[in-house]
C-alpha cells in the first residue's frame, strides 16, 4: 500500500535511560545524573558504549540516496497542523535531548543532553545540555532554546505536543547548561518524551508567527540542512560539514550520505518507474504480490538493483478502515460489527496481496504485547476490565474474534449474520436498501487519497459486497491536503488510518483514543472514541512501575480497543521489503522495529 511512510513513524521518539538507587527501607533514592534512561529498568548500553547496536561505527562516508514520497508539500514547518511539510524535515534536521536506540522497547542515551537525571517516581527531569553543540548557523544550543521550543511546540505546535507540556507544572533553568521540569502529573513516561522533544533555534522565531505555515526551512543542530527544494517536487537534504555532533558514540556509524534526496510523485505508478528507470536508488514495496511480480525489470536482472526482506519484532498496529463514531450512522456498535463482517478480509487478501500477509487481529499483533483477544480474559487482564464492566462491549472480557469468510465472493455466512445484527439495531431492507425505521437510507462514504491504490482497490470489493446487504457507500478520493483537513475536522464517515504502535506504548495513547482529545481537531482519534475504559487503562499504563502490570494494562487496552470494533482490520507486513541500488548497504545485525525508525537512511550508506 502506498503511503506516507516518515508520517507513520511520527509514533516513535528518540531518548535517554534512568539509573536508581536502592534506598533505606525499601524506598529509592534520588538518581544522579546518567548518561542513559529507560521506560523499565536500565538501558542496555553503558556510558562508555561504541555505537549503537545496528549501526556499523566503520561505515563509510559520502554518496548519497535518493528515496520517493507519494504527495506533496506546501510548507517548511513541520511542527505546526497547518500545511504539509516535507518528508524527514524535521528528522534529518533538528535534534532532540535523547535520542533513541531501537534496539530496545524504549531506551534514551544522550545527544543535546550529556546526562538526565530523575527521582524514582519521576516527579522532575533535569538535562544537562551537551557542551559545543551548535545550530547549523553556529550558534550555541542554550537552555533558553530548550525552554522557548518546548513551550512554543507545547502550545502552538502541533496537537501530538501538547500533552506532555501541559504536565509540567514549572519549568527553570538551573545552570548554565541546565534546564528542569516538574510535573503535575504521575506520569513515568513524561522525561522520556521530553527527551524527545525536537529543539529549535529561537532567535529564528523572534518577531514571526509560528504556527503560520512558511517556505524557509528551520534551523536545527542535525546532520543535515535543507539544500535546495521545489515545492511539492522535491527536497535535498546536504550534510553539514560542520555538525557538531559527528563524532558522538550515539552516532558512530549514522547519517552516512552526503546527500538525502527526496522525489514527489502524485501517481504511485510513476513512482515506481522513476525507481526502475534508476532516478531513485530505493524504493519500499508494501504489496507482496507485486514484490514477486514486478522486479524483473533489466536494472533487477543485470544486478545494478537489489532486493532485501528485513524481519521485525514491531507490533502490527492498526491499519484499516475506520468508522467515524461521532457519525449518528456508525454510533451503534451492532452496526460496526454488522460491516466488519460484510467485509470479505480473505477474498480481499487473495485478490491484491495473494493471501501473503496475515489479517490484523491485534492491536499488537507479531510483538511480545499481543495478548489473547479472542478467548476469555484472566488474571490481572481480567481484574484490570471488571473495574469498567459496564462500560465494556460484549467481547472484551469474553473474547472477540474477527469474521472469517470462506473467500468465495458470496461470503454468505457472514452476510446473514450482518443482516441479522443491522435488524436489531432497527435497520431493515425496504425495496432493495437498507433503511430505518423513518424509511432515511443507509449511505456512507469512504474517504481516501489519490493513489492508494490498494486502499482503493478494497475499498471498492467492500463497497459491492455492501451494496448486497442494501447498504449505499461511495468511495471519494482527494489529493494529500484535501485529505489532511478534513481528517483533522473529521470531515468523514469512513476512512483509511494507519496507527503504528511501538513496543512501549505511552503518552501518545491518549492522542489517539482519549475522548477529551478527539474532540479537538487534529487528533489522531479519528475514530471518536469515548470510553472511560479506555481513558482509565491508559492512565494505568503510565503510571505502572511494574513491566508486567504496564503489559496487562496494555492487553487490557488491546481487548477493549479490539471489541469497540471501531476499524475494519486490514493486514499487516511481518517483514519489510526494500529494493535498492547495489551501491546501498546496512548492517547485518538489525534493531527489533526492522525496516522502520531509525534504520534507512541512518545507519545505510554508500559503497561501490
Amino acid at each position: 500500500m502506498n503511503r506516507d511512510f516518515f508520517a507513520i513513524l511520527r509514533s516513535f521518539g528518540l531518548g535517554l535511560a534512568l539509573i536508581t538507587t536502592p534506598g533505606i527501607g525499601g524506598g529509592f533514592a534520588q538518581a544522579d545524573p546518567t548518561h542513559g534512561i529507560a521506560m523499565y529498568g536500565e538501558p542496555a548500553l553503558p556510558p562508555d558504549f561504541v555505537s549503537l547496536p545496528y549501526a556499523n561505527p566503520d561505515a563509510p562516508k559520502g554518496g548519497r540516496i535518493v528515496m520517493g514520497e507519494n504527495g506533496n508539500f506546501d510548507s517548511m514547518n513541520p511542527f505546526i497542523l497547518k500545511g504539509r511539510a516535507p518528508t524527514g524535515i524535521s528528522l534529518f534536521t533538528t535534534e532532540t535531548l535523547l535520542g533513541r536506540s531501537f534496539a530496545e522497547p524504549f531506551s534514551l542515551y544522550g545527544i543535546l543532553a550529556e546526562s538526565v537525571e530523575t527521582d524514582a517516581a519521576r516527579t522532575y527531569v533535569e538535562f544537562t545540555l551537551r557542551e559545543g553543540a551548535k545550530f547549523s548557523d553556529g550558534s550555541p544550543v542554550t537552555v533558553e532554546d530548550v525552554l522557548w521550543s518546548f513551550e512554543t511546540l507545547g502550545t502552538l505546535g502541533n496537537p501530538r505536543y501538547a500533552p506532555a507540556y501541559k504536565a509540567v507544572a514549572k519549568a527553570q533553568k538551573t545552570g548554565d547548561r541546565k534546564v528542569k521540569f516538574t510535573f503535575g502529573a504521575e506520569n513515568r513516561e513524561l522525561p522520556l518524551l521530553l527527551g524527545l522533544r525536537p529543539i529549535l533555534e529561537k532567535a529564528q522565531w523572534v518577531g514571526r508567527d509560528f504556527s503560520a505555515t512558511t517556505m524557509e526551512p528551520p534551523i536545527g543542530s542535525g546532520p543535515y540542512m535543507v539544500d535546495k527544494f521545489e515545492a511539492g517536487r522535491f527536497v535535498s537534504y546536504k550534510k553539514n560539514p560542520d555538525w557538531w555532533g559527528k563524532d558522538l558514540a550515539f552516532y558512530k556509524g549514522m547519517h552516512n550520505f552526503d546527500e538525502i534526496r527526496v522525489e514527489y510523485f502524485g501517481n504511485p505508478d510513476v513512482h515506481f518507474e522513476a525507481f526502475k528507470s534508476g532516478d531513485l536508488s530505493s524504493y519500499r514495496e508494501t504489496n507482496p504480490m507485486k514484490w514477486q511480480q514486478n522486479y524483473g525489470f533489466p536494472a533487477m536482472v543485470a544486478g545494478d538493483v537489489v532486493k532485501d526482506e528485513i524481519p521485525h519484532q514491531r507490533p502490527s498496529g492498526i491499519d484499516g478502515f475506520v468508522f467515524n463514531t461521532r457519525k449518528p450512522i456508525f454510533a451503534d456498535w451492532r452496526v460496526r460489527e454488522a460491516l466488519i463482517d460484510v467485509f470479505n478480509f480473505e477474498l480481499i487478501n487473495q485478490t491484491l496481496n495473494g493471501g501473503a500477509v496475515p489479517r490484523i487481529t491485534s492491536y499488537y499483533s507479531n510483538s511480545e504485547l499481543a495478548g489473547d483477544v479472542v478467548n476469555p480474559a484472566q488474571g490481572k487482564i481480567l481484574a484490570l476490565l471488571e473495574t469498567y464492566k459496564a462500560d465494556l462491549l460484549p467481547g472484551a472480557i469474553e473474547g472477540y474474534a474477527l469474521p472469517v469468510s470462506d473467500g468465495k465472493p458470496t461470503n454468505r455466512v457472514n452476510l446473514r449474520k450482518a443482516n441479522a445484527l443491522l435488524e436489531q439495531a432497527g435497520w431493515t431492507v425496504q425495496d432493495g436498501v437498507l433503511k430505518d425505521a423513518k424509511g432515511v437510507p443507509f449511505t456512507f462514504e469512504i474517504l481516501l487519497t489519490n493513489g492508494a491504490d490498494d486502499y482503493i482497490a478494497a475499498a471498492n470489493i467492500y463497497i459491492e459486497a455492501l451494496a448486497k446487504i442494501g447498504v449505499q457507500a461511495k468511495l471519494t478520493t482527494v489529493d494529500a491536503a484535501q485529505y489532511t483537513e478534513r481528517t483533522n475536522l473529521y470531515d468523514f464517515d469512513m476512512t483509511q488510518q494507519l496507527i503504528a504502535l511501538s513496543l512501549s506504548p505511552g503518552t501518545e495513547q491518549l492522542r489517539y483514543w482519549d475522548g477529551a482529545n478527539g474532540a479537538a481537531p487534529g487528533s489522531r482519534n479519528w475514530a471518536g472514541i469515548h470510553s472511560a475504559a479506555v481513558d482509565g487503562l491508559v492512565q494505568t499504563m503510565l503510571s505502572s512501575t511494574d513491566r508486567a502490570d504496564f503489559v496487562a494494562a496494555v492487553q487490557a487496552l488491546d481487548r477493549v480497543l479490539t471489541s469497540g470494533r471501531y476499524f475494519v482490520p486490514l493486514w499487516y507486513q511481518n517483514i519489510g521489503r526494500i529494493a535498492h541500488a547495489k551501491q546501498l548497504h546496512f548492517p547485518e545485525k538489525l534493531p527489533i522495529y526492522g525496516d522502520w525508525p531509525g534504520f534507512q537512511p541512518e545507519v545505510w550508506w554508500y559503497q561501490e
